[in-house]
């Protein structure tokens, strides 16, 4: 949908024309899953695919809005009525950006919304985020808050752990708020310093395509807190603030100290997800970025055997990908479900993608999405 379109939506929704247009994108993590909320390390790019938002500021505290993947309805609350649990559905994810940032001192009243988004849901791209921080950063400039690309994804992030009730770490509004377009944000989440690698794939002959199992996740059903909360529990056990605080050089003696099973599988993934996300940065600091290839396959094997998020489908992309010659794959997101990034050389995508299709209708699966990724802007005004 194009800016005036956006408009002319926003226009047949609320009456009148917006104050302006914005735009926050999914991501991809190129690796570092279930390491955020453990201060560790990721490496996420944006994606082209967005939530655009049409919004214009009101004089008093009342929010309508809408989506146009919704069905019509607008939804209307009041700023004070505002609670986590006080709304429903999709909606709760832009409320709670208000929620939040009026919880956190800014004079931010009523908005009209109309919002359009091409993320595709429950496929582990970050759709959720996008809706918040495109609604972050209109908030933001409606307001004129002076907020930093951090300080709203933070906010963003708020919403939906207190909110929404996902307590995610902070890598997916992060990503959507401050990436940058043709580099990949290394990001520490706990000293939350950056820096933006370049990742010119197409320049070494290679793409990175994304395939969509069409198998949707809910994180809200508890798997996610679960993880999180073993997470926290092992790095309590080891004296430790947080699971980064682990080294492989020590993993080995803390595993002996973990007294079940499940505990040491959190951990020995943590520990040797933030070491694969240091050699995926030295990968693209060496400008050889081919050597993801291993790093993404070890990393699935990782989630798929110690984590324990992955699923039939996503196995199945991995094995299939692989198979046909892709330099690497793993699941991306979340887990149960969502989408797989596979690491290919150009000639090389239509044959792999074929190959993960075909291994779909054979096992009798929905047949997958497939899109070449390509490193896009961060959370910005359009007009």
């Amino acid at each position: 949908m194009t800016d005036n379109q956006l408009t002319d939506a926003f226009t047949a929704v609320h009456g009148g024309a917006p104050d302006g247009v914005w735009a926050a994108p999914g991501r991809v993590n190129l690796i570092g899953e279930h390491t955020d909320y453990n201060d560790g390390f990721v490496l996420p790019i944006a994606l082209p695919h967005a939530a655009r938002a049409a919004v214009r500021r009101r004089a008093d505290d009342l929010l309508r809005l809408h989506s146009a993947q919704a069905d019509g309805a607008v939804v209307e609350v009041t700023a004070d009525q505002l609670r986590p649990g006080a709304v429903p559905g999709w909606a709760r994810y832009v409320a709670g950006v208000v929620w939040a940032l009026r919880d956190a001192g800014h004079p931010v009243g009523g908005v009209d919304v109309h919002l359009d988004s091409d993320v595709p849901t429950g496929a582990g791209l970050s759709s959720s985020a996008a809706l918040e921080c495109v609604v972050a950063v209109a908030c933001n400039d409606l307001w004129d808050l002076g907020l930093g690309p951090v300080e709203l994804g933070l906010l963003a992030q708020r919403a939906e752990n207190d909110f929404v009730g996902v307590p995610c770490g902070a890598m997916d509004q992060l990503a959507s708020t401050c990436c940058e377009a043709g580099r990949a944000l290394f990001l520490d989440t706990r000293t939350l310093t950056a820096r933006q690698l370049p990742v010119d794939l197409a320049a070494a002959g290679l793409r990175l395509l994304v395939i969509d199992t069409q198998v949707k996740h809910d994180l809200a059903d508890g798997a996610y807190a679960e993880r999180r909360s073993g997470c926290e529990k092992a790095a309590e056990l080891l004296g430790l603030p947080a699971l980064r605080d682990l080294d492989l050089a020590g993993l080995p003696a803390a595993l002996d100290n973990l007294p079940d099973e499940g505990l040491r599988s959190l951990t020995r993934h943590v520990v040797t997800e933030n070491a694969r996300v240091e050699a995926a940065v030295e990968a693209l600091l060496a400008g050889e970025p081919a050597a993801l290839g291993p790093i993404l396959t070890a990393g699935h094997a990782s989630l798929r055997d110690d984590f324990l998020v992955s699923c039939a489908e996503t196995d199945l992309v991995v094995a299939a990908a692989n198979a046909a010659g892709a330099l690497g794959a793993r699941m991306t997101g979340g887990g149960f479900g969502g989408s797989v990034i596979a690491l290919v050389a150009d000639e090389d995508a239509d044959r792999v993608a074929g190959a993960v299709s075909a291994a779909f209708a054979a096992a009798g699966y929905t047949a997958p999405r497939v899109f070449t990724a390509l490193a896009a802007q961060g959370a910005r005004r359009l007009a």
